[in-house]
């Protein structure tokens, strides 16, 4: 059975039942029954109209669980029952059932749990391994946001901006348990893309293409990160950065310039360097200040200096950081790598280790540890050599 094929239908399936009077979690529920059915019944014999199944059976599985008594049941029964799986109809809501799980309402983890569950179609222990969470905490996410958006009727405009929001918050989860979210994003946003004519959904899946296609040299043989500049850039997708690229390329024609187009062209153009040394750092720089100026983002800031620090040197680096508050994340590691390019390897050792103990994430605390312990071998090295003299 094609599971990619049988998950793209989840949304429509579920927007239909929605628009013939289901409420969103009555209604999700019975699509999961109706997956199950076809889990078991379309290896023996698969239907000419897979969606038109689906929805048939979805809605009886709703119709059953809603049904107040058993007189009503033998009403429907002598009216004739329901009909047979037929074709679909031709309108897809998909886009909507993105805003619905989109809702401001929900909390930014509720949200992207119920897109991965009604947009994206994992089951709930997928989603629940995918974030290293129990199942049970996240059933109880997901019952929740449903609770929270059964009310919210379906013919609101939306808002893109939350959606791509929501998206990329997917994307940045990367890969943990069973599922790959990064890969299952760029799925979601491609389905987006086909939905809705909006620069800033092209600009942000060929941001999602373009970081992708530098998976496989992110990390090396032992787990360990590598960072860009150390990357093997044969390892680099060649056809996902092209996709991305021309993507990009037309959503930028446009004149419509988004933070996620913005993000894309800082990512295409060090896609477009053959080598660390050839990265064009200052149109880098002026990419920066385009997005800077779109999002007024601390974090853009910070990755700001890093890249005045390579255009114009560690000092000027320094004084852009010197200007963000240090309790944003990262910047102990990036006044860390700032202090070593300009030779003040003691503070640099210093620094690093400090960010690793600050660290979240063990793979980045494991890199910092290890840039920290490099700088102190260098350091001895130097020491000793100084005794001799």
């Amino acid at each position: 059975m094609d599971e990619v094929l049988l998950r793209s239908l989840i949304p429509g399936v579920l927007t239909v039942l929605v628009r013939r009077g289901a409420d969103f979690a009555a209604g999700e529920d019975a699509v999961q029954d109706a997956l199950v059915e076809a889990l078991g019944a379309w290896p023996a014999d698969p239907p000419r109209d897979p969606r038109g199944w689906l929805i048939t059976v979805a809605w009886r599985k709703f119709l059953d669980a809603t049904r107040a008594d058993a007189a009503r049941r033998r009403r429907e029964d002598r009216e004739g029952g329901l009909p047979e799986p037929g074709p679909a109809p031709a309108a897809d809501d998909t886009l909507k059932l993105y805003f619905l799980c989109a809702h401001p309402a929900l909390t930014p983890s509720s949200a992207v749990a119920l897109t991965l569950r009604a947009v994206g179609g994992l089951t709930t222990r997928q989603i629940a391994r995918a974030y290293l969470v129990p199942e049970a905490t996240m059933a109880q996410r997901i019952s929740r946001a449903k609770r929270t958006v059964s009310g919210v009727r379906l013919d609101r405009p939306g808002d893109v901006a939350t959606v791509l929001r929501v998206l990329y918050l997917v994307f940045n989860e990367g890969y943990s348990g069973d599922v790959d979210l990064s890969a299952e994003a760029i799925r979601l946003t491609r389905q987006m893309a086909a939905a809705i004519d909006h620069p800033e959904v092209a600009g942000l899946l060929a941001l999602m293409l373009l970081h992708h296609a530098r998976r496989a040299a992110r990390t090396a043989a032992d787990g360990s990160l590598v960072p860009l500049a150390e990357q093997d850039r044969g390892r680099w997708d060649t056809h996902a950065i092209a996709e991305g690229v021309v993507i990009l390329q037309a959503a930028l024609a446009r004149d419509r310039l988004g933070e996620y187009q913005a993000q894309a062209a800082i990512a295409a153009l060090h896609a477009d360097a053959f080598t660390a040394e050839e990265t064009d750092w200052v149109q880098i720089v002026e990419w920066y200040d385009e997005l800077a100026g779109l999002t007024d983002s601390p974090v853009v800031l910070l990755n700001r200096a890093v890249a005045v620090g390579e255009a114009d040197g560690p000092r000027a680096g320094l004084a852009a950081l010197a200007g963000l508050d240090p309790a944003l994340p990262r910047w102990t590691a990036v006044s860390a790598h700032l202090h070593e390019r300009d030779g003040d390897l003691d503070t640099a050792a210093r620094l690093y280790a400090e960010a690793a103990r600050k660290a979240t994430n063990l793979a980045e605390r494991d890199h910092l540890t290890r840039q920290a312990a490099r700088l102190h071998v260098r350091l001895d090295v130097h020491r000793r050599r100084s005794d001799q003299k």
